[in-house]
């Protein structure tokens, strides 16, 4: 996997699949296109989490929660292997109620080692498990760059944890519906 070479380590990984029922150019396609502002739930629990950024004026309310409002957030895609596999990261002080993201360049990525910070990356995979059957799975890591922001992400984690899995099975409930054809809605 290619989240091994960028993230080979980490202090808190979370991963989750489902089965599509369609190809995987058909569920690669569904993945880039994604776009998580059609769900209620995971906008209104990106909304709870933009509430800093939106009162002190740093962002404003987006109903598309697509890869590019990512990648203009601060994140960056670190790797692709089209139709297999996608890898975004970020770097940031996730538990500040502004996530304090710091904006790298892809290239550092690996090394950045500044006290304080995490680092996250996820990735989609798609892989194919028969005719037009494909096994979707996304993973995220997160690697602390010292002890005191481990504490920090942990007691963060613990909170936020459980509602970025069920973003996640949303996600990839929102993926598999597109590439089987159905309504994109959650």
């Amino acid at each position: 996997m290619l989240l091994d070479y960028y993230l080979d380590r980490w202090d808190v990984r979370s991963r989750h699949e489902t089965f599509v029922q369609a190809p995987t150019a058909e569920v690669y396609r569904a993945v880039r296109e994604l776009d998580m502002g059609r769900s209620l739930p995971v906008t209104a629990l990106f909304a709870v989490r933009a509430v800093p950024h939106l009162l002190t004026g740093k962002a404003q309310f987006r109903r598309n929660i697509t890869l590019d409002s990512f990648l203009d957030g601060g994140f960056m895609i670190l790797g692709e292997e089209p139709e297999r596999e996608l890898v975004i990261g970020v770097v940031g002080r996730f538990w500040r109620p502004d996530s304090g993201i710091e904006r790298i360049e892809q290239e550092e990525f690996g090394s950045f080692d500044r006290p304080g910070f995490a680092k996250g990356a996820l990735n989609f995979t798609v892989s194919e498990r028969g005719p037009a059957r494909t096994l979707l799975a996304t993973e995220t890591r997160v690697l602390c760059t010292d002890d005191a922001a481990r504490r920090k992400f942990r007691l963060y984690w613990r909170v936020i944890g459980p509602f970025s899995g069920v973003i996640r099975h949303l996600m990839l409930r929102q993926v598999k519906r597109a590439a089987e054809g159905f309504n994109l809605h959650v």
